[in-house]
């Protein structure tokens, strides 16, 4: 893979063209790319290249910007990101870094997609508001956190753009024990996974995996190159004995009213 290639249409198609959800704007000034949501949306930066501009000033604008809205935000940075010293200077305006992520990429024609679950276990695709639930249980028990704004937002996107998101959970019996999501790109080549938390006692039986594979047969099917995931160090190994492989890292770094 071309690494320095993928990352820059990855910053052309999907950073500089964030989607933007009902209720949701891309707002554009130089060097910068932000994303203003409502209440439940996400909020931040999602692509800037501040080389040649007061890199400082810059940042003071954007949270004067995001001040109005008196909520968290985040400033989505990139190891590629410039200037190099970026990550001090937004420490410096008081910005928490969360903990560092792989930007990890494959390309869907080489993974594998055949399903293989423990026994005992099944695979259910999420339709509605119930299997939304399903997701956010999981995603509390494994990340800890209150996970109810990603139940809304999926509940509504499957209601309104099905096209553009999936998401499946794992089941034991009554309980999930796994959930994850895939969103498509429409236009760009790019699909991108996001959950995929496993419940710490049902971790190490390729329930992961299963749940990886039917989200890259769905992106192949749909007729996607590149499958995009931002990877903790617990699922960076699995996704890279998979056929993943990191071009980069990412860091948000929050910064609260």
């Amino acid at each position: 893979m071309d690494a320095q290639r993928v990352l820059a249409l990855f910053d052309e198609k999907i950073r500089q063209e964030p989607g933007a959800g009902a209720g949701s704007v891309v707002e554009r000034e130089p060097g910068i790319v932000r994303v203003v949501s409502s209440s439940d949306g996400w909020h931040g930066i999602s692509w800037c290249d501040l080389d040649g501009l007061d890199a400082d000033a810059v940042i003071a604008a954007q949270i004067q910007r995001f001040g109005r809205l008196g909520q968290p935000w985040e400033w989505k940075h990139y190891s590629h990101d410039r200037p190099a010293d970026l990550p001090g200077r937004l420490l410096a305006a008081g910005f928490e870094p969360d903990p560092v992520e792989g930007l990890l990429f494959a390309e869907v024609a080489g993974l594998p997609l055949e399903v293989t679950l423990p026994a005992g276990t099944r695979l259910e695709p999420v339709t509605d508001a119930a299997g939304a639930d399903l997701v956010v249980a999981v995603h509390d028990e494994v990340f800890g956190g209150d996970h109810s704004s990603i139940g809304k937002d999926l509940t509504a996107r499957l209601a309104d753009r099905p096209g553009e998101i999936a998401a499946a959970v794992v089941m034991a019996g009554d309980r999930p024990i796994c959930a994850g999501r895939v969103e498509f790109h429409d236009g760009t080549g790019f699909a991108s996974l996001w959950g995929g938390g496993t419940v710490a006692d049902w971790r190490g039986r390729g329930v992961f995996r299963a749940l990886v594979a039917h989200r890259a047969a769905l992106a192949a099917a749909a007729g996607y190159r590149y499958l995009q995931v931002d990877a903790s160090a617990d699922s960076r190994p699995i996704l890279r004995r998979l056929g993943f492989q990191q071009l980069a890292t990412t860091t948000p770094f929050v910064h609260n009213p």
